[in-house]
């Protein structure tokens, strides 16, 4: 119990609060592991129309690391307005990012995922920090930036449900979980997945004690209003009405890839 405490006080406000707690209370922190507090650099792009969920639950669980350092990276320091209006502010742009981090992480979007794979300059960071980073993650279509920077070839990984058939053409081998890991890269799925890849992260930058409280903290105990979470669950016409809706991204993302891909073949290794 006093381990939790200790755990809930330092995620409530980092170490700074731990440290005032145990003037304040008497209660000795002196028992938290030291890997709770160990210096961890995590690197999370955006890009316009990125979707703000993709963001959302996997920051909230980077933000309560404690010694963690949590880049929102873009191009510039603009503010970067996501799918759903929600707009962010980057905190670093792409050459003030540590040449390797702890965590390289990417969003996903619809055709906005498609524009990013179409820059070049984002791209050659994805792979730049990628190949140097402990773990390569996304969340959602976020793996096939991924993947057009060469960085999933032959690793298993996993996408929003609407895009699955299209990794194997970015490098990938599908598997449709909610969060997949293969080596050093963890892949989440579609949008809300992002929290359960997110709580993965934690434990495995921290460990699994960490994590649980961290998911206690965010009362994530998921009871949706509706069985539709899956094209599997979801009445018929409500999977063919996002198919609809989505017809022809696939291709798009297809007509991209060997272009990007091409970049990075001969692009700075």
């Amino acid at each position: 119990m006093r381990r939790m405490f200790i755990l809930l006080l330092g995620l409530l406000g980092v170490a700074s609060f731990a440290a005032q707690a145990e003037e304040t209370t008497g209660h000795d922190m002196s028992s938290m592991p030291a890997s709770w507090s160990k210096p961890v650099e995590i690197a999370m792009l955006v890009y316009p129309g990125f979707t703000a969920l993709d963001l959302a639950g996997p920051q909230y669980a980077f933000g309560n690391i404690m010694g963690a350092k949590v880049h929102i990276v873009s191009r510039t320091m603009e503010p970067v307005t996501s799918d759903t209006g929600l707009t962010i502010m980057p905190t670093a742009t792409y050459d003030q990012v540590p040449e390797t981090v702890d965590v390289l992480f990417v969003p996903g979007g619809a055709l906005s995922t498609i524009a990013a794979i179409r820059d070049p300059e984002l791209i050659a960071f994805v792979r730049s920090r990628g190949l140097k980073a402990r773990y390569v993650t996304s969340v959602c279509t976020g793996s096939l930036v991924l993947g057009a920077a060469g960085l999933l070839d032959g690793y298993e990984a996993t996408s929003h449900w609407l895009t699955m058939d299209v990794l194997p053409d970015f490098g990938a081998k599908p598997v449709r979980k909610r969060v997949v890991r293969d080596r050093n890269r963890i892949t989440g799925g579609g949008v809300t997945a992002g929290i359960d890849f997110g709580l993965t992260v934690v434990a495995e930058l921290r460990d699994k004690t960490y994590a649980q409280a961290v998911q206690l903290l965010a009362e994530y105990a998921p009871e949706p209003p509706f069985k539709a979470g899956t094209p599997d669950e979801a009445p018929p016409e409500v999977t063919q009405l996002l198919r609809d809706m989505f017809m022809g991204f696939d291709e798009q993302a297809r007509e991209v890839i060997q272009q990007a891909r091409q970049r990075t073949q001969n692009g700075p290794q």
